[in-house]
C-alpha cells in the first residue's frame, strides 16, 4: 500500500524541477529501494508510488522488440543521406510511436521490457573496421559525420520542450568500442592520447554538449586498462566534469559482472559493483549492483554515493513525467493510431530514397526506361528476402516491401518481371551430395537469357553480421572473417553477367563488401544497404527514374583484408580515408547521381587569420544543376594542414549540405569553421591552434585520386593562412 504522504511533498509538486523532486523521493528511501533502483529491471515500491519500471529499450531506427512499428533504414543506411534534417524527422516520428505505445501498454498494466521511454540508442562508435558486426547500427567512419547526425538524431528524439522529454535517449557505447565481438567482455582497446581525442571521443562530446543527451552507456571492453564502465578518467574526468555531463550512466547489458568475471579487475561482485557506482555508473543493466549492500557493509561505497546515483536516474524519470497525472505531461495522450500512420510509412520510403547510394552506372543504363523494357529478371537470394530490409534492432513493420515486390508494383501492367533465387545466401557446398551449391543457376540464368535487363540482388544479412549472439550464420561471433560476396553470389554474378544482357547489381549489407570483379565487369552498381519497410518501393523508383539517388557512402569500402590493419588494433594509422594510405574500392563520401553538378565562386571571408582571432571563418561556394533532371547534391567541404607540426588526417571533412536543385538551378551553400574545427590534436591528447597554410576542398565527393577517377569531376579548393603562435584550445 502507498503510504500518506505530506501533500506538499516535494516529489509530489509537478511545479518544482525534476532534479528537486529525485532528490527529494531519494532521501524517502531505504538502502535496499535504493539499490534496486539502480537495476534495469528497477522494482515498485508501492508505500511510495513508484511504479516498476524496465529501463531497456531500442529504437535504432524504429521502435524496436516491441511489436509493430514503422520500420525506418538501418543506420548506416540514414547516414549515407547526409542529411541531419532527415534524421531528426526521423528520430521525432520514433518518439512519437514510442509515447504511443507506452502509455497503451501502461493503460493495460505492461510495464515489461521494450515498453519503456529509456532507449538506448543511439550507437555513435567509429566504423572503424568493416569486419565489425555491429558496424550497421553506426554513422559510419567519421567523427564529424557521426558528431552531426548523433545530435540530431538526439534532439529528434527527445524533444525540444523545456520541462518534459518526448523519450531520453542514450549515447553508446562509451567509448572506444568497435569490436571484434567475441572478445568484448575481456577485451582490452589500448588508444593513444591522439585518437582517443581525434577520433573516438568527438561524438560522445557533441552527443553532450550539443544534443544534451540524457543517458550514456558505458562499453563492455577496458580503454587502456580501466573497465569503460567504471573508468574515472573517463565517466568523471571527462564525461562529467570537462564535458558537464548531467544525465546517467548506464552498463551495457552484463558489463559491470564482466569487471571480475572476464577483466579480472576486482575479486567479487560487490567489489565490481562498488568500483563502477564510485566511478560514475548508475545503472546497472544486469544484477551485480544487488550487491552493493554488501559493499556498503564492507566500506567499499557509501550510501551517499548510492544516493548520488539514485538521484540521476529517477530525474530521468521525473522529466518523462512518470509521477505525473496525464493530464498535464505532454504527449502523454498520444492516441495509439500515430503507431505505424501513413505518414510515417511515406517518412520511411523518403529515408529509403535518401540512402541508395549509386555506386556506378555505365553508359548511363540508369534509370531504365519502361517504354523499352517488355521483361525484367529480378534475380538473387537478397530479391525477395524480408530480412535484409530489416537490419539488427528492428522493430515488425506491418507491411513488407522486398526488392522484388517493388519492382513488380513501378514496373506496371506492361513490363513482365519473372524472379528466380539463383542461390542461397551463404551455401557453398550441398553436404548431401559434396558438391558446389549451383542448382538455381540454371533457373537463373533462363530468366536472364528472357529478360531485357537484370536486378541482381546480392549482399550479406543480419544473420552474417550483427551483436554477438544474434547473428546466427556468422564466422566470428557477429563479426565477418571476410568481406567478398558469402556463398556461391559471385559465381552466380558471373554466370547472369555471361548473358550478355544489362545488369544492375543491387547491394543490400550493413557493411562494405568487397565486389572488385563486379566493379570492373558490372555496368550498374547500386547499394541498398538495409533499407526498411519501404525498400524495395524506393529501389524500384530509382532503378525507373522515379527518384535520382543522391547517398554517399558513410564508410570506406576496401579492395581486400590486406588493406587493413588487425581487427584488434585500435590505432587509426591506416584506417578510415583519414589515414589509409592504399586506393580503397570505393571511397568515403562517394557517390553518383542521373544528373551533373558544378561548382563556381568558392571564396572564403578571411584569406588570413590570426590564431588569437575568435572570429569563425567563413566558407561559401555556387553549385549548379547542369543537367537535365532534378536532384539532389551532398556538398562536402574537408580541411588539410598540409604543414601541421602534428601528425594529422590527409584531410577530413568538416561539413556537408544535401541541397535540391532544379535542371539550371543554382544555390549558394555557406558554411562557417569555428577555431575548434581549424585545431589539431596532437600527440599528448591536446586541441592546438597551430600557425600555417591550411587547405580548403570544395565538391560532391573527396578531393582524393579514386573518388575523382570514379566520379569524374573536380572539386575547387582556396588556401587560408594562420599567423600567430600555436594556441591551446579546450576541447
Amino acid at each position: 500500500m502507498q503510504e500518506k504522504q505530506e501533500t506538499n511533498a516535494v516529489y509530489l509538486d509537478p511545479e518544482r524541477t525534476a532534479e528537486e523532486r529525485a532528490e527529494d523521493l531519494a532521501g524517502r528511501l531505504t538502502l535496499e529501494e535504493k539499490i534496486g533502483q539502480l537495476l534495469h529491471f528497477s522494482p515498485a515500491v508501492p508505500r511510495l508510488g513508484i511504479p516498476g519500471y524496465v529501463w531497456q529499450n531500442e529504437c535504432l531506427h524504429g521502435v524496436a522488440r516491441a511489436g509493430i512499428a514503422t520500420v525506418f533504414p538501418q543506420a548506416i543506411g540514414m547516414a549515407a543521406s547526409f542529411d541531419r534534417d532527415l534524421v531528426y524527422r526521423v528520430a521525432s516520428v520514433i518518439a512519437l510511436e514510442a509515447r504511443a505505445k507506452h502509455h497503451e501498454f501502461s493503460r493495460r498494466g505492461d510495464r515489461g521490457m521494450n515498453k519503456g521511454l529509456t532507449f538506448w540508442t543511439p550507437n555513435i562508435n567509429i566504423f572503424r573496421d568493416p569486419r565489425w558486426g555491429r558496424g550497421q547500427e553506426t554513422y559510419g567512419e567519421d567523427p564529424y559525420l557521426t558528431s552531426r547526425l548523433g545530435v540530431a538524431f538526439i534532439r529528434g528524439l527527445q524533444g525540444d520542450r523545456p520541462k518534459y522529454l518526448k523519450a531520453a535517449a542514450c549515447a553508446k557505447h562509451y567509448a572506444v568500442h568497435s569490436g571484434p565481438e567475441p572478445l568484448r567482455h575481456r577485451f582490452n582497446a589500448v588508444v593513444s592520447k591522439k585518437d582517443l581525442r581525434e577520433t573516438y571521443l568527438p561524438a560522445f562530446c557533441a552527443a553532450v554538449r550539443e544534443g544534451k543527451v540524457e543517458a550514456v552507456m558505458g562499453a563492455y571492453n577496458r580503454v587502456n586498462g580501466d573497465p569503460a564502465c567504471a573508468s574515472k578518467s573517463l565517466l568523471v574526468d571527462i564525461l562529467r566534469k570537462e564535458w558537464g555531463f548531467a544525465g546517467h550512466v548506464v552498463s551495457d547489458c552484463g558489463a559491470i559482472h564482466d569487471i571480475h568475471k572476464h577483466h579480472r579487475v576486482t575479486a567479487s561482485p560487490a567489489e565490481s559493483a562498488a568500483l563502477a557506482v564510485n566511478n560514475g555508473c548508475d545503472l546497472n543493466c544486469g544484477w551485480t549492483y544487488s550487491a552493493l549492500k554488501e559493499a556498503v557493509k564492507e566500506g567499499l561505497v557509501s550510501e551517499e554515493t548510492i544516493t548520488s546515483a539514485v538521484v540521476r536516474v529517477l530525474t530521468t524519470r521525473f522529466k518523462l513525467g512518470m509521477f505525473d497525472p496525464p493530464s498535464i505531461v505532454p504527449l502523454a495522450g498520444t492516441p495509439y493510431e500515430v503507431n505505424d500512420a501513413e505518414d510515417h510509412r511515406r517518412l520511411a520510403l523518403e529515408a529509403a530514397v535518401k540512402s541508395i547510394v549509386l555506386l556506378k552506372n555505365e553508359n548511363s543504363l540508369l534509370p531504365l526506361d519502361r517504354s523499352k523494357i517488355r521483361t525484367i529478371a529480378v534475380i538473387g537470394p537478397n530479391a525477395d528476402n524480408k530480412r535484409v530490409l530489416l537490419g539488427n534492432y528492428h522493430g515488425t513493420p506491418s507491411r513488407y516491401v522486398t526488392a522484388l515486390a517493388g519492382i513488380r508494383e513501378a514496373a506496371g501492367p506492361g513490363i513482365n518481371v519473372i524472379y528466380a533465387e539463383g542461390c542461397e545466401l551463404n551455401v557453398t557446398w550441398m553436404s548431401f551430395w559434396g558438391r558446389k551449391a549451383t542448382a538455381g543457376f540454371t533457373e537463373a540464368v533462363a530468366a536472364a537469357e528472357r529478360a531485357d535487363a537484370i536486378v541482381l540482388c546480392l549482399g550479406i544479412s543480419p544473420e552474417l553480421e550483427g551483436e554477438e549472439g544474434d547473428a546466427p550464420a556468422s564466422e566470428a561471433g557477429g563479426d565477418r572473417l571476410r568481406l567478398d560476396l558469402p556463398g556461391m553470389q559471385e559465381e552466380l554474378l558471373k554466370a547472369v553477367a555471361a548473358v550478355g544482357k544489362p545488369v544492375i547489381l543491387v547491394l543490400f549489407n550493413g557493411s562494405p563488401v568487397t565486389v572488385n570483379w563486379a566493379q570492373e565487369n558490372i555496368p550498374a552498381i547500386i547499394e541498398a544497404w538495409y533499407p526498411g519497410e519501404e525498400g524495395g518501393t524506393a529501389l524500384a523508383g530509382v532503378l525507373f527514374g522515379d527518384y535520382n539517388p543522391a547517398g554517399r557512402l558513410p564508410v570506406t569500402f576496401v579492395k581486400s583484408l590486406d588493406q587493413l590493419p588487425p581487427f584488434t588494433d585500435y590505432s587509426m594509422k591506416g584506417r578510415t580515408y583519414r589515414y589509409m594510405e592504399e586506393e580503397p574500392l570505393y571511397p568515403f563520401g562517394y557517390g553518383l547521381s542521373y544528373t551533373t553538378f558544378a561548382y563556381s565562386d568558392l571564396t572564403v571571408s578571411h584569406r588570413k587569420l590570426a590564431t588569437t582571432d575568435q572570429k569563425e571563418l567563413g566558407v561559401s561556394v555556387t553549385v549548379t544543376n547542369t543537367g537535365k533532371r532534378a536532384g539532389e547534391e551532398v556538398v562536402q567541404l574537408y580541411l588539410s594542414a598540409p604543414g601541421a607540426g602534428v601528425t594529422v588526417p590527409k584531410w577530413e571533412l568538416k561539413g556537408f549540405e544535401r541541397v535540391a536543385l532544379q535542371p539550371g538551378e543554382a544555390k549558394r551553400v555557406e558554411f562557417s569553421l569555428s577555431r575548434r574545427q581549424l585545431a589539431s590534436i596532437d600527440q599528448e591528447g591536446d586541441c592546438l591552434l597551430e600557425p600555417g597554410g591550411y587547405r580548403i576542398y570544395v565538391g560532391g565527393r573527396q578531393p582524393d585520386d579514386r573518388s575523382r577517377q570514379l566520379a569524374g569531376t573536380e572539386v575547387l579548393t582556396v588556401e587560408v593562412t594562420i599567423e600567430g603562435e600555436a594556441i591551446k584550445l579546450p576541447y
